[in-house]
């Protein structure tokens, strides 16, 4: 039998760090985003006896695992054991212990690798390596995702509608906005029950629409993705009519209501500078003459009957957000394993940001009354493609040697790759700064080795 050990400080009461795991939503997003888990079911409670049934994505192979929750003890412990799964032993306590105004997290995991010892010869190194890397993940989301509370207070739970629920960020978005207590309500494209509770669709009536009288903030992230597919004059006007006519009809709808929201954070994107090879842009920059650019600007005008009414409106300029589990990281993972090397000549400014910072700005960016209007989501930092290209090769241990002439990905994507791989845009998130956000990751190293999951969480591990 072996077992291991986890301790981190948290930066909250020992209450709001149990209160954190207790909420629906804990589960999806504490998983790692390197692993795929697909959940089948989930109790979404810490009450003894329920329970948890997963598939655990290893190579070829799906093990069904089912975990129960044999013990509650709030806010001290609660423990769940793997009632059937791939190992032959598996508890795990979660134990929480007051430290002032901190507390501590503990994760005690005693195990016993599946085929006797010759399956615990082969893979306890492995399994070991396996512990430290998820929860060096778990416990830095965890802390990080809880210092948003103790910067800006647990007194004010707010009720806010997110569009674009099912994406990337949406998905995360939510989770972590339930976690920290707030009331989420997904607004769908597709057709709402009138006496749907946790779903709304305010373009299919008036009466919808009437359902978000009252709420706090609302955040509009829905949008074609630009990625999907090469770019025809259909697809292009898809993507102008999902953010622009959307937007404005969204807008529309939230200023005619007796309770409109206090705020309305709409997405856009850092591409609204067009592309230009070396100057800086700050949210006061002149927007560029291109198709994105222009995309870009006409969807922040389409608020404007929302800023008309009193709302307070920030324009979201998102940045090349880093997630394995989407967007330019995802598409880069398999060339990078390759010895892939730097797009184009690699001269071009990429302007980055982690996921849990385009999540923690949003926040910010919600709570803060003071910011309004344009603010770039980009890490302080931001890196030459060949430079990106060279610091992932670094991370996976793989070196980028193989560059991808321009007239290549021209040939593969056609006019989508000039705009999203080979666009040079050096942007300077002034907003973020000038409110003191405080960025979980500046250094493009210290992203890619978190959610690549290459760090390591020190800890006890005893037979």
């Amino acid at each position: 039998m072996k077992r291991y050990v986890a301790v981190s400080t948290m930066p909250v009461p020992i209450e709001q760090a149990f209160a954190y795991h207790d909420r629906p939503g804990a589960f999806e997003r504490l998983i790692p985003p390197w692993k795929t888990v697909t959940v089948e079911h989930n109790d979404r409670s810490l009450q003894p006896d329920s329970q948890v049934t997963m598939r655990v994505h290893m190579g070829p192979l799906r093990p069904k695992w089912v975990a129960r929750h044999t013990r509650l003890e709030r806010p001290h412990h609660f423990q769940d054991i793997q009632q059937s799964g791939p190992f032959s032993h598996w508890q795990h306590d979660h134990r929480f212990e007051a430290r002032g105004d901190k507390s501590l997290l503990i994760d005690d995991i005693s195990y016993q690798a599946p085929l006797g010892k010759l399956g615990s010869l082969l893979s306890n190194r492995l399994i070991n390596t396996e512990l430290q890397t998820t929860f060096a993940y778990r416990h830095r989301v965890t802390a990080d995702d809880l210092q948003l509370l103790e910067r800006w207070g647990t007194e004010k739970k707010l009720r806010v509608a997110i569009s674009g629920s099912t994406g990337l960020v949406g998905r995360n978005l939510c989770a972590m906005l339930r976690l920290l207590g707030h009331e989420v309500i997904a607004i769908k494209r597709t057709p709402v029950a009138d006496g749907s509770t946790d779903e709304v669709n305010p373009w299919q009536s008036e009466q919808q629409a009437q359902r978000l009288n009252g709420i706090d903030a609302v955040i509009h992230l829905a949008g074609k993705s630009i990625a999907d597919t090469r770019w025809s004059p259909s697809v292009k006007a898809a993507i102008r009519e999902s953010r622009v006519d959307l937007t404005k009809q969204l807008a529309d709808r939230l200023a005619k209501l007796q309770q409109p929201p206090s705020a309305l954070l709409c997405a856009s994107a850092s591409g609204v500078y067009g592309h230009h090879a070396d100057e800086e842009f700050t949210e006061d920059s002149v927007p560029g003459d291109d198709f994105l650019s222009d995309v870009a600007v006409q969807w922040e005008a389409a608020c404007r009957s929302a800023a008309e009414a009193g709302i307070r409106v920030v324009n979201l300029r998102l940045g090349i957000v880093l997630d394995p589990r989407g967007g330019a990281l995802s598409k880069m993972r398999l060339p990078a394993k390759l010895a892939g090397g730097a797009l184009g000549g690699g001269k071009q400014w990429w302007s980055w940001i982690a996921l849990d910072d385009v999540l923690g700005a949003t926040y910010h960016a919600m709570m803060n009354e003071d910011v309004q209007g344009p603010v770039n989501l980009v890490s302080p930092n931001p890196i030459r493609q060949k430079d990106f290209a060279n610091v992932l090769g670094k991370t996976i241990g793989i070196p980028a040697l193989l560059p991808a002439p321009a007239f290549g990905l021209r040939l593969a994507l056609g006019e989508m790759a000039d705009y999203l791989l080979l666009a040079s845009c050096r942007v300077r998130p002034t907003v973020l700064l000038n409110t003191n956000y405080e960025f979980r990751f500046a250094e493009l190293d210290q992203a890619l080795m978190y959610c690549l999951g290459y760090n390591r969480l020190s800890a006890q591990e005893t037979t």
